[in-house]
């Protein structure tokens, strides 16, 4: 949800800070969207993306799971939402709380999330992904 993206700008401490809040929402807007373009932009080559079940994919693994439908999210909402600046490496946690319809059977899912980034030449890109659930 933009408000989410919002509401954490105000207590953004660095422009660094910022433009990983903004990673995170195009990342939010993609999944739901399932847009493959920004997904190719914003995913990291080297993506471990690991799933609340134990199941890990690359990033073209998970691109066409969110193409296909296979994992399909109606919506996103994230909370609670911290990050950790290590020089070029973003650590996020937040909640997520989503809407599902995997493979047309709609569903719901609530999860803790950390999500690593990296910046690689002036632009933040997904590393690695974990989920567990709540």
């Amino acid at each position: 949800m933009i408000t989410t993206a919002i509401n954490q700008q105000s207590i953004a401490q660095s422009k660094e800070e910022l433009k990983v809040l903004s990673a995170v929402e195009t990342l939010r807007c993609a999944m739901v969207s399932a847009d493959s373009i920004k997904l190719q932009e914003i995913l990291s080559d080297r993506l471990s993306y690991g799933h609340s079940g134990g199941k890990v994919q690359t990033k073209n693994e998970l691109i066409h799971s969110l193409t296909s439908g296979e994992s399909d999210f109606v919506a996103i909402e994230l909370s609670a939402q911290t990050i950790d600046m290590f020089e070029h490496t973003a650590v996020v946690r937040h909640f997520l709380s989503a809407a599902t319809n995997d493979n047309g059977k709609p569903g719901s899912v609530k999860l803790a999330i950390l999500l690593v980034w990296h910046n690689e030449k002036d632009a933040w890109k997904l590393i690695a992904r974990q989920a567990v659930r709540l």
